[in-house]
């Protein structure tokens, strides 16, 4: 019988969950996905072969479940940082701000790489995750062409380039925000 970790089932299966999230990021950042296995994995966590898979089916699983947790604790953070903005620009400086704030803590994406291993099934799961990223900038870019702060006229393509705009790790997050809200007509 595996010994518990934490006190209770309940803490056992998140603590167990996030070594493997762990060790899944320190082992990507060793080797490729397709070098990876769930027992590497199980090894680089410190849990058995056989109980990794009482928490995932397979590497894919251990993906998809990193994903939506990554992009649920973002989301919270995005959301409270959000809540005291005054207007649409107001909303799309912190936008800007907290997701570069963010970006060493949270992994916004494995790569094309990676994806491109992944089966249908788990990158339809993953997208779900970058949509529910999306509507929060979609919301801003609409609410503030509503209100005649932004000159939008495609969202789609700019919240792309938005997001584009947000890879780029060599200029300061103030340049940034100034960059996003001029483009925008908004600065």
């Amino acid at each position: 019988m595996p010994k518990i970790i934490g006190g209770s089932l309940e803490q056992h299966r998140e603590q167990t969950r996030r070594r493997v999230f762990e060790a899944l990021t320190a082992l990507l950042a060793e080797r490729s996905f397709d070098a990876l296995t769930m027992a590497d994995l199980a090894a680089s966590a410190g849990i058995g072969r056989t109980v990794i898979y009482n928490h995932f089916a397979d590497k894919d699983a251990v993906v998809v479940a990193f994903a939506s947790e990554e992009t649920d604790r973002y989301l919270e953070r995005l959301a409270d940082a959000l809540a005291p903005a005054t207007d649409a620009a107001d909303a799309l400086r912190i936008y800007v701000a907290a997701h570069l704030s963010s970006s060493e803590e949270f992994h916004f994406g494995f790569g094309p790489e990676l994806y491109a291993m992944l089966s249908r099934e788990s990158l339809a799961e993953i997208r779900e995750h970058v949509v529910a990223v999306e509507s929060v900038l979609r919301t801003i870019l609409e609410d503030g062409r509503a209100a005649g702060v932004f000159t939008v006229e495609d969202v789609d393509s700019t919240m792309s380039l938005v997001h584009t705009t947000l890879q780029n790790r060599r200029v300061p997050p103030r340049a940034v925000q100034d960059f996003v809200l001029r483009a925008l007509g908004a600065g």
